[in-house]
C-alpha cells in the first residue's frame, strides 16, 4: 500500500487538476473520506458508458455500441480505448479536445472512413490502432498532425492501394503494420516520409508487383515482412532500395526460382526467409550481393538439389527441412561446401532408398553415389529384396505418380521439374495433373509439335535459358489451361500463330532477352486472352500499324531496353484496353503523341531513358483523361514547353522528372491531382525566370527534391526555400501570398473530392 505522504501528494494533484477552487478544509476532509467529493466530480466528468482511471489517465469505453467519440472525456486523458464500437466514420478533429493522448485504440470499430485531419491536435500520440476495421482507402491528409506517432496499426482492413504521400507526416514512425489487407501493388515512393521506420509489415496481402522504387525513402528499415503474398518472382530492384534491411521475410509466396539476375543487393541483410514457397531451383550466386547473410530459411520448398552458394561469406545456418532432397552424387558439391564453409544445415534425404530419412548434416561426401556405381546398384537391390522389380536409381517415386528420369514430380503441389539437367529434348511422361512444369536451363534448339502431351491441366510452363530458336507449329497443342509461358533468355527471333495455337487462355507471355526485331504481331492472333506481353531487351526498332492487331485484350505491354526510334500512329490502336505501356530505355527523340490516340484506359506510361531533350505542346493530350503515372526521368530533358502537360489535369498522380538537365521549368498548376512529383537531380538555375515554379512548389504539400545548382549563393538549397533569390524579382511582394494561398486551396479541394 502507498504511504500517507504519497496518498496526500496524489490527492493534492487530483484536487489541483479537477477542483482548483477547493479550500484547505475540504482538502483535509478528503483525507478522511477518500470516496467523497473528488471521486464524485471525476465520475461526473467521465462519460456514462466509460470507465475512467484518473490516477493513470486511462479511459476505457469498450464494446458500448458508440457511434461517435464521447465529448465528455477528461481533457488530461493519455490512453483512450474505444475498441469494439460502431464509429464507422472518424470525422475531422475528432479528438481535438484531448491534446495529451499518447495511446488511442480504435480497432474493431467498423470504421469505413478516416476524414482528412481526423487526428489533428494529437501531437503527442505514440500509438494509433486502427486494425480490424473496414478501411478501403486512406485520404492524403488522413494522418496529418501525428508527428510523434511511433506505431501505426492498420492490419485487418480492406486497403487495396496506397497513395504516395499518405504517410508523409509520420516522420517519427517506427512500426507500420499493413498486414491482412487487399494490397496487390506497391507504387513508387509508397512510404515517402517514413525516415525512422524500422519494421514494415505487409504480410497476408495479395501483392504480386512492387514498383522499382516502392521502398525508396526508408533509410532506417531493418525488418520487412512480405510473407503470404502472390510474388511469383523476387522483386530484387524494389527490395534493394531498402539497403539497411537486416531481416527479410518472403515465405509463403509462389516463387519458383531465384538467381543473381533477380538483383537482390542488400549489404546488411542478416536473415532471409524464403520458406514454404514453390522454389525448385536456386542460382549459385542468388545471394552474392548479400555479404552479411547469416541465416537462410528454405524450408518447405521443392528443392531436390542445391548448388554451393557463392557470396554470402558469413552464412552459418541453412534450413532445408521439408524439401525432397536427392542425396546422390550431384549433391556432393553442396555437402563439401557446407563442411568447408562451416554452415549448419538441416533437412533429410528423400532418396535414394538406402539414404531415405537420413539427416543431410550426418552424411559424408563418400556416402553420395552416382547411378551406375556398383556399390549404389548393390545397395538398391539389397534394399528392394531379391524379388523386387528394378527401380530407377535417379529418383524414388510412388508407383501411381509417373515421372521422367532425372526429373522431380511432386504430387502434393502438382509441380514437375527437370531444370538444369542437361536435357536435349523435351521429356515426356509427366503426371497428367501437373500444373507447373519447370524445364529451365536445358538445351532445346526447338520445341516440337505436341511437345507436352496429356498436360491439359498445365498452368505455368518455364522454358527460360534453353537455347530455343524455334517453336514448331502445334508446339503448345493441348495446353488449354496454360496461363503463364516463360520463354525468356532464348534465341527466338520470331513466332508464328501456328506455334501458339492450342493455348487459348494464355495470359502472360514472357519473351524478354531474345532476338526479336519486330513485335510478333501475327502470333498474337492465336492468343485472344493475352493480358501481359513482355518483350524487354530485344532488338525491336519500331512499332508499326498491325503489330498489335491480334492483341485486343492486352493490358500490359513491356518494350523496355529495345532500339525503338519510331512508334507509328495507329500502331497501338488495336490494344484499346492497354493500361501499362513501358517504352523506357529506347531511342525515341520525341513523345509518340500520335500513337497514344485510341488508348482510353492507359494509366501508366514509362518513357524514361529516351533521348528526348525537349517536350512539345500537348505531348500527352490523347491520354489526358486516363493517365495516372508518367515516367520521364533520365531522359536528357533540357526544355519543357509550358503546355507540354496540357490535358493531364487532375488525373495525373505521379510525375517523375528526376535526373534530367532542366535549368528551368514552368509552373504546372493544372496538375492539381499530383501526389508525387520528383524533380531531384536537375541543375535548376534559381533566378526570376524560375519564380513561377517556386510559387507553385511553395503551395504544394509534397516533397519534390528540386534544388538550385546556380547561382553559387544558393547552390544546394531547395527551390522551395530559396526565397532570398526571388524576393528581388518584380511583383514578388504583391503576388506571392495570393498565388500560394490559391494553390493550397486547390490542393485541399482536390483532396476532399478524392
Amino acid at each position: 500500500m502507498r504511504g500517507l505522504s504519497e496518498v496526500v501528494q496524489l490527492i493534492r494533484v487530483e484536487v489541483c487538476v479537477l477542483l482548483p477552487q477547493v479550500s484547505t478544509s475540504v482538502f483535509v476532509l478528503l483525507l478522511v473520506l477518500p470516496l467523497g467529493p473528488s471521486w464524485q466530480v471525476a465520475a461526473q466528468q467521465c462519460p456514462q458508458t466509460c470507465v475512467c482511471d484518473n490516477s493513470r489517465r486511462h479511459v476505457t469505453c469498450r464494446h458500448q455500441n458508440l457511434t461517435e467519440v464521447p465529448n465528455t472525456i477528461p481533457e488530461l486523458t493519455q490512453r483512450l480505448d474505444l475498441q469494439g464500437n460502431m464509429l464507422k466514420v472518424v470525422p475531422p478533429a475528432a479528438f481535438q479536445d484531448l491534446p495529451y493522448l499518447t495511446h488511442l485504440d480504435l480497432q474493431h470499430c467498423q470504421v469505413e472512413l478516416v476524414a482528412e485531419g481526423a487526428f489533428r491536435g494529437l501531437g503527442r500520440l505514440l500509438l494509433l490502432n486502427l486494425a480490424s476495421n473496414r478501411l478501403s482507402m486512406l485520404p492524403q491528409e488522413a494522418l496529418d498532425g501525428l508527428g510523434s506517432l511511433r506505431r501505426l496499426e492498420l492490419g485487418g482492413n480492406m486497403l487495396e492501394e496506397l497513395r504516395p504521400g499518405t504517410f508523409g507526416a509520420l516522420g517519427s514512425l517506427v512500426t507500420l503494420n499493413l498486414a491482412n489487407n487487399a494490397l496487390v501493388y506497391l507504387p513508387s515512393m509508397a512510404f515517402q516520409g517514413l525516415l525512422r521506420t524500422r519494421w514494415l509489415q505487409l504480410s497476408h496481402n495479395a501483392l504480386s508487383v512492387l514498383a522499382p522504387e516502392a521502398l525508396a525513402g526508408l533509410p532506417a528499415l531493418r525488418r520487412l515482412s512480405l510473407h503470404h503474398n502472390e510474388l511469383q518472382a523476387l522483386p530484387g530492384a524494389a527490395l534493394s532500395q531498402a539497403r539497411s534491411l537486416a531481416l527479410l521475410e518472403l515465405g509463403h509466396n509462389p516463387l519458383t526460382y531465384t538467381g543473381e539476375e533477380d538483383g537482390l543487393a542488400l549489404p546488411r541483410l542478416r536473415e532471409l526467409a524464403l520458406d514454404h514457397g514453390s522454389l525448385q531451383a536456386l542460382g549459385p550466386r542468388a545471394f552474392a550481393h548479400c555479404p552479411r547473410l547469416h541465416t537462410l530459411d528454405l524450408r518447405g520448398n521443392q528443392l531436390s538439389t542445391l548448388p554451393p552458394l557463392q557470396g554470402p561469406g558469413q552464412l552459418r545456418r541453412l534450413r532445408l527441412q521439408g524439401n525432397p532432397l536427392w542425396c546422390g552424387c550431384l549433391a556432393r558439391p553442396l555437402l563439401e561446401w557446407l563442411v568447408r564453409a562451416r554452415v549448419r544445415s538441416d533437412g533429410a534425404c528423400r532418396g535414394p532408398r538406402r539414404l531415405r530419412g537420413e539427416a543431410l548434416d550426418a552424411l559424408r561426401p563418400s556416402d553420395l553415389r552416382c547411378p551406375g556405381d556398383a556399390a549404389e546398384d548393390e545397395d538398391e537391390q539389397r534394399a528392394a529384396g531379391p524379388r523386387a522389380p528394378p527401380r530407377s536409381p535417379h529418383k524414388e517415386t510412388e508407383r501411381a505418380t509417373p515421372c521422367p528420369p532425372a526429373c522431380v514430380c511432386v504430387g502434393e503441389t502438382r509441380h514437375s521439374a527437370c531444370d538444369g539437367r542437361g536435357l536435349h529434348a523435351v521429356p515426356r511422361g509427366f503426371p497428367n495433373d501437373t500444373q507447373l512444369l519447370d524445364l529451365r536451363r536445358n538445351h532445346f534448339p526447338s520445341v516440337p509439335r505436341a511437345a507436352f502431351p496429356g498436360l491439359r491441366h498445365l498452368v505455368s510452363l518455364h522454358l527460360q535459358h534453353c537455347g530455343i530458336a524455334e517453336l514448331e507449329p502445334g508446339a503448345l497443342k493441348g495446353l488449354e489451361h496454360l496461363v503463364y509461358l516463360y520463354l525468356s533468355d532464348n534465341q527466338l527471333s520470331g513466332l508464328s500463330a501456328a506455334a501458339l495455337q492450342g493455348a487459348p487462355h494464355l495470359a502472360y507471355l514472357y519473351l524478354e532477352h531474345n532476338r526479336f526485331l519486330r513485335v510478333p504481331g501475327n502470333a498474337l492472333h492465336a492468343l485472344p486472352s493475352l493480358f501481359s506481353l513482355h518483350l524487354q531487351d530485344n532488338a525491336v526498332d519500331r512499332l508499326a500499324p498491325g503489330d498489335l492487331a491480334g492483341a485486343r485484350a492486352l493490358r500490359c505491354l513491356y518494350l523496355s531496353g529495345n532500339h525503338i526510334s519510331q512508334v507509328s500512329a495507329g500502331a497501338l490502336g488495336p490494344a484499346r484496353e492497354l493500361e501499362k505501356l513501358h517504352l523506357d530505355r529506347n531511342q525515341l527523340r520525341e513523345v509518340p503523341t500520335g500513337a497514344l490516340e485510341g488508348l482510353p484506359a492507359l494509366t501508366e506510361l514509362q518513357l524514361s531513358g529516351n533521348p528526348f531533350r525537349a517536350l512539345q505542346d500537348g505531348a500527352f493530350q490523347p491520354v489526358g483523361r486516363s493517365l495516372q503515372q508518367l515516367f520521364l526521368n533520365n531522359s536528357g530533358l533540357e526544355q519543357i514547353s509550358p503546355m507540354a502537360f496540357s490535358g493531364l489535369g487532375t488525373g495525373l498522380r505521379n510525375l517523375y522528372l528526376q535526373k534530367n538537365q532542366l535549368q528551368t521549368l514552368p509552373a504546372l498548376r493544372w496538375l492539381s491531382g499530383l501526389e508525387l512529383i520528383d524533380l531531384s537531380g536537375n541543375p535548376f538555375h534559381c533566378n526570376c525566370q524560375l519564380l513561377p515554379l517556386h510559387r507553385w512548389l511553395t503551395g504544394l504539400n509534397l516533397l519534390v527534391g528540386a534544388t538550385c545548382a546556380t547561382p553559387p549563393s544558393v547552390h544546394g538549397q531547395k527551390v522551395k526555400a530559396a526565397a532570398t533569390v526571388f524576393e528581388a524579382c518584380p511583383g514578388w511582394t504583391a503576388r506571392k501570398a495570393k498565388s500560394t494561398s490559391t494553390s493550397r486551396f486547390s490542393a485541399r479541394s482536390l483532396n476532399r473530392r478524392h
